[in-house]
């Protein structure tokens, strides 16, 4: 079958899943997009739509947003729509046996892990908070269970220090798109053998919660560190300071020989940065926002907080 001939409904809703779908629109006839339904968000409770709906409007794409996948109705008019394959990424809802079966080429799923490492809802983040030194994107064939499908391919990209969990899925979005390019018509051709993922090796992925976003100063500087890139953008990492949050937007960890207590801001050599005493070395922070303010590099903020060395976050 040739790629122009080929008939995909894409599935996806955050703006990890707008790469995959423009790279659909290269090749293929995209005769649906599924997203999650508008949901209020912002101060004024507002409905919002995914990147995925307003990408796809904005092309002139046909979008439907079920709240469910499992309603018989909903199985016929996606049936209707008589797709060779669907494609997921990060759509947000469960695909049932009776989605599964649909396509004659299947369901595949883009998802931002090395399988099966990572499975589940987190795998950015979670890389990030596991120190690993790469990362990845996989694309799989989708059964019942949670990320367990064979695997048509993958490809690995190292993890910068730098890398925030929003750096990081923006890479392994374009990534994903890049690969899709490659995997789906060799698929569709009968090139490619589905390798199953080894049960042994398989690790999951949980969601992020607010409750996590909060700074314990006991924990060692890396660990730390790593929580700051993995929580960023969401949910933040803050601590407290003169009754107000203070989010760590950017740091890094420093050995230290001296021990302080927990949390105490100190000076250091460069004065790019402050650095807070933690349950082992020290973190340097290099920017920060304070609550109802901008954020700031470290230096401009210690300007206007001359009692700030020397206090104690809690």
């Amino acid at each position: 079958m040739e790629a122009l001939k080929m008939r995909v409904v894409f599935m996806g809703s955050p703006q990890f899943a707008v790469p995959p779908l423009e790279r659909l629109l290269d090749d293929y006839e995209v005769v649906a997009v599924y997203t999650q339904p508008d949901r209020p968000a912002g101060r004024g409770r507002g409905l919002a739509s995914s990147p995925v709906k307003r990408a796809a409007l904005a092309r002139g794409l046909e979008v439907v947003q079920p709240k469910s996948l499992k309603e018989a109705g909903v199985v016929a008019e996606l049936a209707g729509f008589h797709p060779d394959a669907i494609v997921v990424a990060a759509f947000g809802q469960i695909l049932p046996q009776s989605v599964l079966a649909l396509p004659r080429l299947g369901c595949l799923n883009i998802h931002p892990s090395l399988l099966p490492r990572f499975r589940g809802a987190s795998p950015v983040a979670s890389a990030i908070l596991a120190g690993d030194d790469f990362s990845g994107v996989s694309i799989m064939v989708m059964d019942e269970g949670l990320d367990t499908g064979p695997v048509l391919a993958r490809v690995q990209v190292p993890v910068s220090p730098r890398d925030t969990t929003g750096s990081l899925t923006a890479k392994l979005s374009w990534l994903g798109a890049r690969l899709l390019g490659e995997v789906l018509l060799s698929w569709a051709r009968g090139q490619l053998t589905p390798r199953p993922q080894d049960e042994a090796e398989a690790s999951y992925s949980s969601a992020i919660t607010k409750e996590e976003a909060e700074v314990d100063w006991h924990l060692p500087a890396v660990d730390i560190w790593r929580r700051v890139r993995a929580f960023e953008p969401w949910p933040g990492y803050y601590t407290r300071w003169g009754g107000k949050r203070l989010k760590i937007i950017e740091a890094a960890p420093l050995p230290s020989e001296k021990t302080f207590k927990a949390g105490r801001v100190l000076g250091l050599a460069s004065k790019e940065a402050f650095g807070v005493a933690t349950g082992g070395g020290v973190l340097a922070v290099l920017r920060v926002q304070l609550e109802g303010k901008q954020v700031l590099a470290a230096a401009d903020f210690l300007r206007g907080q001359r009692d700030f060395i020397g206090s104690v976050l809690t």
